[in-house]
């Protein structure tokens, strides 16, 4: 969450001359409602299920860079769909970059808490691995602008 996922894979998307696609952005077209909306009528479960279907059928465009929300990778459907159709980048950020990016977004439910650096912390114990474990290149994001960061990945890329 707060790694650039959607602003990095745009500027990709636009280098590589590929189209560009947002698994939330389809989410929200398709039910005519937010993502915080879609969280408190449905929870989190159903949620998750829109975007396990939006994400088995986004994984099939060709020429397309896809950007995920943060938590797809927690549904082994997603990950096994995202592996085994196309090359998965990494965007990872610290917990303190993530912190500093996400505040005061209202936009992300699961930081509608109390507390939402103990909720990043234990989000990132849980998806960092799942990340780690379906990636085909993974790049820091904390020290540099998207643009850089876009112009990294373009030079790393096979």
């Amino acid at each position: 969450m707060g790694a650039g996922k959607s602003t990095i894979g745009k500027l990709l998307a636009r280098a590589l001359k590929l189209g560009f696609a947002d698994s939330d952005t389809e989410i929200e077209h398709r039910t005519g409602a937010d993502i915080p909306w879609i969280f408190d009528v449905e929870g989190e479960q159903g949620f998750r299920d829109r975007e396990e279907q939006v994400i088995e059928e986004m994984t099939l465009l060709d020429h397309t860079v896809l950007a995920t929300g943060g938590g797809v990778v927690m549904r082994e459907n997603n990950r096994r769909a995202l592996a085994s159709r196309g090359f998965v980048v990494y965007l990872h950020a610290t917990l303190e970059e993530q912190i500093r990016r996400t505040r005061g977004d209202r936009n992300r439910p699961l930081l509608n808490k109390d507390d939402p650096e103990v909720v990043l912390r234990d989000l990132m114990a849980v998806r960092d691995p799942l990340y780690r474990e379906i990636a085909d290149h993974i790049i820091d994001t904390d020290s540099s602008s998207p643009r850089v960061i876009a112009q990294r990945l373009l030079s790393q890329l096979p």
